[in-house]
């Protein structure tokens, strides 16, 4: 993963902290909208992040099945 990737992944994750009361430290907001949309509870984020990032199919869910692999962390950290 480049250099600029890692920025903007803790750019993304610095502001899921700040702006959401429950915002999870190592969550990105994709991630938090692929959340949303699989409890009901909204799903209207995760149809506009999708669309920001209209060259990455399905942005939300692969960045929250990223999560789940914790593919952010260093390889011996997970």
């Amino acid at each position: 993963m480049g250099r600029l990737k890692k920025i903007m992944i803790a750019l993304d994750q610095l502001l899921t902290v700040v702006f959401l009361a429950r915002g999870q430290p190592d969550e990105t907001f994709s991630s938090v909208c692929w959340r949303w949309e699989l409890s009901g509870k909204r799903s209207w984020p995760r149809r506009l992040v999708d669309r920001l990032f209209w060259w990455d199919r399905d942005h939300c869910r692969t960045s929250y099945e990223a999560e789940l692999r914790r593919e952010h962390l260093p390889e011996e950290l997970r």
